[in-house]
């Protein structure tokens, strides 16, 4: 006689009959042998090898899980593929958090055996995950389970590249990216933490080259000051209606700089005169391409000074350039004053460290064409289809 327990166990139940279900393939699209039948198919948004999966995972699965299984009771030949990510340069910091705590680096390590550490994480951590979805119960088909390393994906990869290169769709320029002098990468936007911290708002004079007195501005960062190409104004400030043309000499460095005009800068920003540095602020690199200004790097990709800052600059950490910056400009009698302000910094996400804007050689996809071919299609055929419409279809259209 088969002997029933007291007490219903969920844990054991579970696992049988997930083991009897992935066994005899009732989550595979060839489950239904009517080849007419409609066809059904979600790809799994993939989680990332960097750990286990949290709440946000379990409820976006159950909601794909209730999809899937309904329109599989239906009589659709349904396939949800599995899959996970690689998420480099998460999985990156993983595994360089882990070697801290043995007392090494990844270059203790070299390439190779830190690319061997990195694959043992992903065994390890990559195999809790598919447990913990077969926990939850997700109907997926693990026969076509995927990794987005995989040979066969990455040979997709570079062919959808190749692709679009050809058409024309991407192309390579040099643009200025959020760096992260810790991680050694280029960071998009989604990656950067933007937080408000309390400053010092710093406000410099820059000679006029006719000597006929100077214009102030006003500056967070006076390190990057050694890399200014001009100063700018508005050009319906009337404060500096006679300026515009006129050189400046940069201190410290006796670099001559013109004063432009342009929409961008706020006049009641600071003085309403704002030094420029192309290659060190996105807004200033918008600006010096329209004047046609000279781009100086005077910050590396480790966050300190490059021969192009000077030779008392060259090597220094950019904080302790700044503090050398105020020191030369005090003895010059060139610091005006120095006041608290509020302003948000960018840190990156993975490591908050304070990134660094820099100009880089990056590829870019065009937009316009994209664009254009999916508004359409909304405001056409009203496809996609957001459930509710509001707010997300305007979120979309943004």
């Amino acid at each position: 006689m088969i002997e029933i327990p007291k007490t219903y166990d969920p844990k054991e139940a579970e696992r049988d009959h997930y083991a009897r279900w992935e066994e005899r393939g009732y989550f595979t699209p060839e489950i239904n042998k009517d080849a007419t039948a409609p066809v059904f198919t979600i790809v799994i948004p993939p989680p990332n090898v960097t750990g286990s999966l949290h709440m946000g995972h379990a409820l976006q699965h159950t909601m794909m899980d209730v999809l899937t299984r309904h329109k599989r009771m239906l009589g659709f030949r349904t396939l949800w593929l599995p899959g996970m990510d690689h998420a480099g340069i998460s999985t990156q910091l993983m595994v360089v958090r882990q070697l801290k705590k043995e007392g090494l680096s990844r270059q203790d390590l070299g390439r190779e055996k830190f690319v061997e550490r990195v694959w043992q994480w992903k065994q390890e951590y990559g195999g809790q995950i598919l447990n913990q979805l077969r926990r939850e119960g997700a109907s997926v088909d693990w026969s076509r389970f995927r990794f987005t390393m995989d040979e066969d994906l990455s040979r997709a990869v570079r062919e959808s590249f190749v692709r679009l290169y050809e058409e024309g769709m991407i192309y390579r320029g040099n643009r200025i990216v959020n760096w992260c002098p810790n991680d050694q990468t280029v960071l998009s936007d989604l990656e950067v933490l933007r937080e408000p911290q309390k400053g010092k708002l710093y406000h410099l004079r820059y000679p006029f080259k006719d000597g006929s007195g100077a214009i102030t501005v006003a500056t967070t960062r006076p390190e990057t000051m050694l890399g200014d190409t001009a100063v700018a104004i508005n050009p319906n400030d009337e404060r500096y209606q006679t300026v515009v043309g006129k050189t400046l000499i940069l201190p410290i460095l006796n670099r001559e700089i013109p004063i432009v005009a342009d929409d961008f800068v706020e006049s009641e920003f600071g003085t309403g005169a704002v030094k420029v540095t192309p290659a060190h602020d996105p807004n200033d690199y918008e600006m010096g391409l329209r004047h046609n200004l000279e781009q100086i790097q005077v910050i590396d990709q480790f966050a300190k000074m490059t021969e192009a800052a000077g030779a008392d600059f060259a090597g220094l950490d950019r904080y302790k350039a700044r503090e050398l910056v105020i020191e030369k400009l005090e003895a010059l009698g060139l610091l005006e004053q120095i006041v608290d302000y509020e302003f948000a910094i960018s840190k990156c996400e993975r490591c908050k460290t304070v990134l660094e804007p820099l100009t880089s050689t990056q590829w870019f996809c065009r937009m316009d064409q994209l664009r254009d071919l999916a508004l359409a299609k909304l405001r056409k055929d009203g496809k996609p289809k957001f459930e509710p419409e509001v707010p997300y279809e305007k979120v979309y259209s943004d």
